[in-house]
């Protein structure tokens, strides 16, 4: 949500949002400590590779891997993180 509160059109991000999550096959996954769990392993094994990528993205795969997800990003990085279904798409 910092994007949204952070850029200048709060109230049309936040509409185009809401509308996507009235999708029936859309679900809001919470934090656990699985998810946790393997942000460290995904951390570590980045470490130790010497990939760096945003600590943000490094939570949004351990919980695509945890729901067992396919995520879909047109950000390179994702192909970094081992085990992880990443489907690559062109950017807008």
């Amino acid at each position: 949500m910092f994007g949204f509160h952070n850029g200048s059109q709060y109230e049309q991000n936040r509409r185009v949002l809401q509308e996507f999550l009235d999708y029936p096959h859309v679900r809001i996954v919470t934090l656990t400590f699985t998810t946790a769990e393997r942000f460290g392993e995904i951390f570590a094994n980045l470490r130790k590779r010497g990939k760096t990528i945003p600590t943000n993205d490094i939570w949004i795969a351990a919980q695509a891997m945890e729901n067992d997800a396919d995520l879909l990003s047109s950000d390179p990085h994702f192909g970094y993180v081992q085990n992880l279904s990443w489907l690559s798409f062109p950017a807008r």
